[in-house]
C-alpha cells in the first residue's frame, strides 16, 4: 500500500537535531551484528541530514560504510510496514541500471530494536537540497546536464522487470489509477478535527472531480517512485550523473507517468512548488523541463497524450500530503513556520494543479 504512505515530503527537518540511535540501541546493533555474521564492530555512528521523519544513520561495520535507516523514535502505525516495503524495493532493484543503494541486510526482529530497520550501502554523493559539489558551482554545464541524468534514471525506473519480485508480491490488487482521488480524498478527511477546517484547502474538491471525470485507462504496470524530485536523490560529485534515488518509502508497482508528472512539478524552476534541490537551484543554469520530458523520453521513458493529467495528479495528491502538517500544527503536533510554509504550498498546488485543468499549464 505504498500510496496510502505520506512519504518524506511532508515536512523539513528545518535544521533541528538530526535523530540517531541511542545508546541502547547501539548495544542492541552490535550484538545483532555479531549474530548475524556481519562483522564483530560496530564504530563511528552518526546522524545523517535531510528531510525525513525516519532515523537514517551513517556508520561502520568493521571498517565498512553502510548506512542504516529504521523508522522514527516515536513510529507510526505503518513504520514497520514501510521498512519492509523500501526493503523489497532495494532487493527488486538489485543488478538493475537504475541508481540505488545495495540492500546489505535488514531485521524484521522487533527484539533488536523494537522496530524493523535495514543497512545499506553509503552511496558516495551529494543530496541537492542541502549541498552542492563544488565541481557544480564550477561549472553551469555539469548542473544542466545532471538533470538530464536525473530525468533518465527515473525513466529506466519504469522499465525494471517487477513480475515475480518482492515488490510484486506486497503489491495491491485493482486499479492504481482509480484508487488515486478516493485514497488522498480520505487522507485529507482524516486531517479533520476541532480546529482544523474541511475548507481549508480551497479548490481541492472541483480538482479531484476533474481527475475522477477525466481518468484515463491504467497504462502497463510498472515500478515507481512516489516521490521523485531532488531532494530525493544522491548526485555523483565529480560528474553530472545520478549516484542513487534515495528514500523509497512511497514506491510501488503502479504507473511510472505519476512519476513523471511528479518529477515535472516539482522541479525547481518557475512555479517552484516545493523548493526541492534548493542549494543546486539558486546557482541557476538547470535544464528546463522541456529538456527533462525529452531526456526522459529518450532514455526509453513511457509516452502519453495525457501528461496534463498526470501533472494535475501530481499537484492534488502531493498539496493533500503536504497540508497534513498543518493539520498537525493545529493540533499542536508540528512547528509554526514549517506548517505555515507547507500549507501555503499546499494551497499552491491545488491552483497550479486547476490551472493545468484548464489548459494553462505552468509546468512546460
Amino acid at each position: 500500500m505504498a500510496d496510502d504512505v505520506p512519504g518524506k515530503a511532508s515536512e523539513a527537518t528545518g535544521g533541528r537535531e538530526q535523530p540517531t540511535l541511542t545508546d541502547d540501541d547501539q548495544k542492541a546493533l552490535r550484538g545483532w551484528v555479531r549474530e548475524t555474521g556481519l562483522g564483530a564492530q560496530v564504530s563511528d555512528v552518526e546522524p545523517l541530514t535531510g528531510g525525513s521523519q525516519n532515523i537514517v544513520v551513517r556508520l561502520r561495520i568493521d571498517g565498512r560504510p553502510m548506512v542504516l535507516r529504521r523508522p522514527p523514535e516515536h513510529p507510526r502505525p505503518t513504520s514497520d510496514k514501510t521498512m519492509l516495503r523500501e526493503i523489497a524495493v532495494l532487493t527488486t532493484l538489485a543488478g538493475t541500471p537504475v541508481p540505488h543503494p545495495e540492500f546489505i541486510a535488514g531485521c524484521e526482529d522487533l527484539d533488536v530494536l523494537g522496530v524493523v530497520f535495514y543497512l545499506m550501502e553509503d552511496v558516495d554523493g551529494f543530496n541537492p537540497g542541502n549541498e552542492t559539489a563544488q565541481a557544480y558551482i564550477d561549472d553551469p554545464l555539469m548542473r544542466h546536464d545532471v538533470g538530464l541524468a536525473y530525468a533518465a534514471g527515473v525513466a529506466q525506473l519504469g522499465d525494471v522487470a517487477w513480475e515475480g519480485s518482492p515488490l510484486a508480491a506486497i503489491r495491491r490488487p485493482g486499479s492504481f489509477l482509480a484508487r488515486q482521488v478516493p485514497q488522498f480524498m480520505g487522507l485529507l478527511a482524516s486531517y479533520g478535527h476541532e480546529a482544523y477546517a474541511p475548507g481549508s484547502l480551497p479548490g481541492v474538491g472541483p480538482l479531484a472531480e476533474w481527475l475522477e471525470g477525466n481518468r484515463p485507462d491504467d497504462g502497463e504496470p510498472g515500478i515507481m517512485h512516489g516521490d521523485a524530485h531532488l531532494n530525493n536523490v544522491l548526485l555523483r560529485r565529480d560528474r553530472p550523473e545520478l549516484a542513487a534515488l534515495i528514500d523509497w518509502e512511497m514506491c510501488t508497482v503502479g504507473d511510472p507517468l505519476l512519476d513523471l508528472g511528479w518529477m515535472l512539478v516539482c522541479w525547481p524552476s518557475e512555479p517552484n512548488t516545493i523548493d526541492a534541490g534548493s542549494e543546486l537551484a539558486a546557482l541557476g543554469g538547470l535544464a528546463t523541463r522541456s529538456e527533462l520530458l525529452e531526456a526522459y523520453t529518450a532514455a526509453g521513458g513511457r509516452r502519453t497524450s495525457q501528461l496534463g493529467w498526470f501533472k494535475a495528479l501530481a499537484c492534488f495528491k502531493l498539496g493533500v500530503v503536504i497540508e497534513g502538517t498543518w493539520s498537525r500544527y493545529l493540533a499542536g503536533q508540528a512547528d509554526r513556520e514549517a506548517a505555515q510554509r507547507l500549507h501555503a504550498s499546499a494551497m499552491s498546488l491545488i491552483e497550479l494543479g486547476t490551472r493545468v485543468t484548464r489548459g494553462d499549464d505552468p509546468f512546460v
